[in-house]
């Protein structure tokens, strides 16, 4: 129910009552501002995107406060890159009114921060993080509708991945010290991620069988996803250095120093980026990781097919590893025209038969 009354000082009191009966009251100096409110507000009622204008004055900063407060649930490295995220999202937005951010807002930030200099993939990481925290401000009635949308997002980029050649990584290998080798192999023939790597514990590798089963990333956190547990089966080859590895330092992890140390992430970066300067046409920015792409390459240019190396680098789905990989499959262009090419000429066979018949 809604009533716009005139009060003693000249002022008309507009109020309705929400779905929850709650009563809501502005005052206008005139009556058909009164009445323009009081409509705008039953619209939104009869279509479900009524928001209590208290909330409504909430601003972004202080939306991203009381967030961030429900997400401190999460592992430490989630929160601490959610809190990098929301660093951004306030410079641009933090005193503006969660109701006031109009999408065109959003796709001028995006744009800034790629003119910054960002890398696509941090810009849209940044964008994605934003678009969680509005769409839940709207699951909460703080605003009617989120104001990011596939309209509104940057794209991820289309950088393919640096595959460093087998002479590479074996030269890779040779240029780091000896207590880092084993990471290397764990990276480039079995695909395991930095953090993987440096958390392996002798536990998880089953040397007899040659069956790697990460369990933990660094320093000792369960990993992140049920798929990412997916044994990796490794050669006998490999299973035999990795036991003399370990044999060596006597630590409780794969790949530690001699006196048994882990080897952290940032150790193995390290030493990634001496060595990478010793060797022949390996890019300036190389990474451990990149290590992975050489392992799905590998893959790939013995034969398997998408699922095999879906299952080999632990991906959760086939598309993540077609999005990142697709292009170093065999141009099927070839084999395609071969098709069409053999049926039309079974057909012009055919036709040449019943002619000379």
């Amino acid at each position: 129910m809604a009533s716009i009354k005139k009060r003693p000082d000249g002022k008309y009191r507009a109020r309705y009552r929400d779905a929850a009966g709650k009563e809501h009251a502005r005052h206008f100096g005139r009556k058909v501002d009164a009445q323009k409110w009081i409509d705008a507000q039953t619209a939104a009622l009869v279509s479900g995107t009524h928001v209590d204008p208290r909330n409504a004055r909430m601003t972004v900063g202080e939306w991203c406060t009381q967030w961030l407060e429900g997400y401190a649930t999460r592992r430490a490295s989630t929160v601490r890159q959610a809190k990098v995220h929301i660093g951004q999202i306030e410079k641009a937005f933090g005193p503006v009114r969660l109701g006031d951010v109009r999408p065109s807002q959003v796709k001028a930030w995006t744009a800034a921060l790629k003119a910054e200099g960002l890398s696509d993939s941090y810009v849209y990481a940044t964008y994605r993080r934003f678009a969680q925290i509005m769409g839940d401000a709207a699951h909460d009635g703080l605003i009617p509708r989120s104001p990011c949308s596939r309209r509104t997002s940057p794209g991820q980029g289309s950088q393919r991945p640096y595959v460093a050649t087998t002479d590479q990584v074996w030269a890779l290998h040779d240029a780091v010290d000896e207590d880092f080798r084993p990471a290397i192999l764990l990276g480039a023939f079995a695909g395991l991620r930095t953090s993987e790597v440096s958390a392996l514990r002798v536990e998880d590798v089953d040397f007899m069988r040659g069956v790697v089963s990460p369990e933990v990333q660094w320093p000792s956190e369960p990993l992140k996803s049920e798929t990412s547990r997916t044994p990796v089966p490794i050669p006998q080859e490999l299973a035999l250095t990795l036991s003399s590895a370990v044999a060596r330092h006597g630590g409780a992890t794969v790949v530690a120093d001699l006196a048994g140390r882990p080897l952290g992430p940032w150790a193995l970066e390290r030493a990634v980026r001496r060595a990478r300067k010793r060797v022949e046409g390996m890019p300036e920015g190389f990474r451990f990781h990149d290590l992975r792409h050489y392992f799905a390459s590998l893959l790939i240019g013995s034969g398997a097919d998408v699922k095999v190396v879906q299952r080999r680098l632990r991906h959760a789905s086939a598309m993540t590893t077609l999005n990142t990989y697709g292009h170093m499959w065999p141009d099927a262009d070839e084999s395609a025209r071969a098709a069409v090419a053999k049926v039309l000429a079974a057909r012009a066979d055919s036709v040449t038969d019943r002619v000379a018949d």
